[in-house]
Order: structure tokens, then C-alpha cells, then sequence
């Protein structure tokens, strides 16, 4: 009966694949909330609720308050600033994400980022369809074979980042304080223990680290001071990493050659960023993780979390506080 069913909530983003599968259960009832929700309108929504998808839609302690029923949070995605684990945690509810799900994609995106800057694409471009050809050898392009990146995070984007560079015969070295540096040396790379002594050889930096506090702020005015001259940094990871205005700065004074954006501090980001109106800034809308493949791809995985804990079956390797099944 009715009654007897678990309530889940789902996103009205979620892909189709991941609803189907949750829908599929007889023992469960699905409900489906609007993207973008206000909390006074969601508060309500978690009353009786036993399993949540989360897009985009925070999570933290005034969620965890109104949930009494809550047992899974499952993110459709790897990224969890949005979500206050310790309130979670305190309850014993786990925080689940995505895995590798959408890993491929946000690799790709970074690279295209490192391409489409190498070979100045937005300006190469404008150059055509402002009927600017003789103004085409001001600045070239240049080849990235040879040149050398520095990847910030080896996790499951940062390994997937590392092999379509070194496909184009990039130098590629990762810092990553957290993971064995035998593992990267497998990995054809070479290993980074200090940063800021690094930076000033890099034509690239591409950022696959997780946002938190010692991660707010990494790349600030020190540390893009650090960096070659006319190098290029590529974030796909998370807003906030990054000092806008300190990478304003760096692009206008002429230190820096350009940057590839798809996270901002402020999400959507002020039409009037003044990073925006800069030649040398690509930016794209937080869409680095979703592609028709990652979309189905994370939804199924979102789905497998949330029906694995239900059912005293999780993944903890999914599990951002797998403490919670001790």
C-alpha cells in the first residue's frame, strides 16, 4: 500500500534512465521538484521524504532539521560544497556521488579549454567574421607538444585530464599532497611536491581539485604572480579556487595569456563580470560535467546510491562520509 512506501525526491533535471530506475520500485514513491526551488518551498517537500537527488539544490543543517525521515543525499554529480556533510554525518545519513560518472566529460572539457587557448580559437575566430584576416599573424597560435602542464589533483578528473595531455605529447606533472607519488610516476607523469616552486615552469594549469577551506582562495594574487608569463589556467573544478578579481588582474596586466572558465564564485555569474568582457577568458555555464552521456550516466549511478542505501546495500566507494555505515 501507499502508505508502506518510501518517498524519494528527484530533481526535474535528473536524466530520464536514473528516474525510470527509481520509479520501477513498487515500494517507493517518486516525486519530482522544480530545479532552482526556493527553500521556503522545499523545506515542506522533506517532511516524510527518505532519499533526495540534488542537482544544484543546497543542503545543510536547516535541510537536515526539516528531514526526520532522511536515511540517503545523493548528489548527481561529484561536487558537494553545496552540502553541509557534518549535519549529515551527525545524523548518520550518507552523503552519495556520482563517481566517475561524469569524469570523462569534464576531462574533455579542460582539454578543449587547453586546445582552444593554445590555438586561440575565440580570438581566431573573431578574426573571420570581422573580416580582420591581415590582422591574423599579430598573434599566433602555438603548439601545446612539448609544453608543460601542471594538473592541480589527481582524482578520478585529474588522472582522466592527465592522459589527453600526455596523448599530445605534453609534459604533464600533478601536484596532489594527497595521493602516492608512485602512482603518478605510473602514470607517465611526473609528481610535484612544491607548487609555487613549479608554477614558474608551467604553460599550463588545469585545477581538478575539491573546494574547501584549504582549497578557497589556492590561486590567489601570490600564486598567480608564480606563474609563467603568458601561461594559460584552465579551471573546470570549482568557484571559488580561483580569486576573480586577483585573475582579473593577472589577465589585464599582461601576466597572464588567458583562462579557460567553467565555474564561477557567483553561479549564474553577473553578465557584468568584468572577467567576461576580456578576449582572452573562455568561459562556459558549469556545464564541463553534463553531456548527453554524463546526463544518463550520473542519473543511473544517482538512482543505483539512493535504492543501494534504501535497501542496506550502499556503494561505499560512492560514500563522501562513509563513516556512517560503521
Amino acid at each position: 500500500m501507499a502508505t508502506n512506501k518510501r518517498k524519494v525526491l528527484l530533481p526535474h533535471t535528473m536524466g530520464k534512465q536514473g528516474i525510470a530506475l527509481i520509479q520501477a520500485r513498487e515500494d517507493i514513491e517518486t516525486a519530482i521538484y522544480p530545479a532552482g526551488i526556493k527553500q521556503a518551498d522545499f523545506l515542506p517537500l522533506l517532511s516524510d521524504c527518505a532519499g533526495i537527488a540534488l542537482s544544484g539544490t543546497p543542503y545543510k543543517q536547516t535541510e537536515m532539521d526539516a528531514s526526520p525521515a532522511m536515511q540517503v543525499v545523493a548528489r548527481i554529480g561529484v561536487g558537494y560544497d553545496a552540502v553541509e556533510v557534518p549535519a549529515l554525518t551527525a545524523r548518520k545519513v550518507p552523503l552519495m556521488v556520482a563517481g566517475s560518472a561524469n569524469s570523462t566529460s569534464v576531462a574533455e572539457q579542460a582539454f578543449h579549454f587547453i586546445i582552444a587557448l593554445a590555438k586561440r580559437n575565440h580570438q581566431m575566430d573573431r578574426l573571420v567574421k570581422d573580416d580582420k584576416w591581415n590582422d591574423r599573424h599579430a598573434a599566433p597560435p602555438m603548439e601545446i607538444s612539448g609544453k608543460t602542464v601542471i594538473i592541480v589533483g589527481f582524482g578520478r578528473i585529474g588522472t582522466r585530464s592527465a592522459r589527453r595531455c600526455l596523448a599530445f605529447d605534453m609534459d604533464v606533472k600533478i601536484y596532489d599532497p594527497y595521493v602516492d607519488q608512485a602512482s603518478i610516476v605510473a602514470a607517465g607523469c611526473t609528481p610535484v611536491a612544491d607548487l609555487d616552486a613549479e608554477l614558474p615552469n608551467a604553460d599550463f594549469v588545469s585545477i581538478h581539485c575539491p573546494k574547501s577551506p584549504a582549497t578557497v582562495g589556492m590561486f590567489n594574487a601570490a600564486r598567480l604572480a608564480r606563474m609563467k608569463k603568458g601561461a594559460y589556467l584552465v579551471n573546470t573544478a570549482r568557484g571559488g579556487i580561483v580569486d576573480e578579481a586577483d585573475l582579473y588582474a593577472a589577465l589585464t596586466s599582461g601576466h597572464l595569456g588567458g583562462a579557460g572558465l567553467d565555474v564561477f564564485d557567483l553561479e549564474p555569474t553577473p553578465v557584468n563580470n568584468p572577467l567576461l568582457k576580456l578576449g582572452n577568458v573562455i568561459a562556459s555555464p558549469h556545464m564541463a560535467g553534463v553531456t548527453v552521456e554524463s546526463i544518463q550516466g550520473m542519473a543511473v549511478v544517482t538512482a543505483q546510491n539512493i535504492l543501494g542505501v534504501l535497501d542496506g546495500q550502499p556503494n561505499a566507494d560512492n560514500a563522501i562520509n562513509p563513516e556512517v555505515f560503521g
